[in-house]
């Protein structure tokens, strides 16, 4: 299954369908979900990162239980925009899991959510450093699958209503 547009994976979802996003960082896989309007992303979990076939069983089961029809993974371009090694190696992971599961999947530029995350912890929640590292991986996937509903709302807002 190739990896798609974000305005051709919201196509592809049924009513009430979610999307689950995911912040795969190199330990750490940070999870959100998004409402069945496809307008919230809030966050969800995280998994520790391992081999692609427990990965894929854990986001199944969760695709199942949470009615998620599609996956969008964070793509970690570099600052200028441009796709190192991070950002093939992101891409890779995604097509696989993809295939894995089943899943449509779409990437979204996730450059500074992890920091914005962080911020928001710091100056907004005032966690303390331990706590942070336990939520910054589900936050920042949130961050990121809201920029990606922000970034696609209006291409099937009417679908929704």
């Amino acid at each position: 299954m190739p990896l798609l547009t974000l305005p051709a994976l919201r196509a592809l979802l049924t009513k009430d369908q979610r999307l689950i996003g995911i912040d795969p960082g190199s330990k750490t896989i940070g999870l959100a979900l998004s409402d069945v309007r496809l307008l919230l992303a809030s966050p969800f979990g995280s998994l520790k990162r391992g081999k692609l076939k427990a990965n894929t069983a854990e986001i199944l089961a969760i695709a199942c239980k949470e009615n998620a029809g599609g996956l969008v993974v964070g793509l970690p371009l570099s600052m200028d925009g441009t796709a190192g090694p991070a950002a093939q190696a992101a891409r890779d992971w995604a097509l696989a899991l993809s295939e894995a599961t089943g899943l449509p999947a779409a990437l979204f530029d996730e450059r500074l959510s992890s920091a914005a995350a962080n911020r928001f912890l710091i100056a907004e929640a005032n966690v303390s450093r331990r706590k942070r590292a336990e939520s910054v991986d589900r936050l920042a996937a949130s961050w990121m699958l809201q920029a990606a509903l922000d970034a696609s709302s209006d291409v099937s807002l009417s679908r929704h209503r």
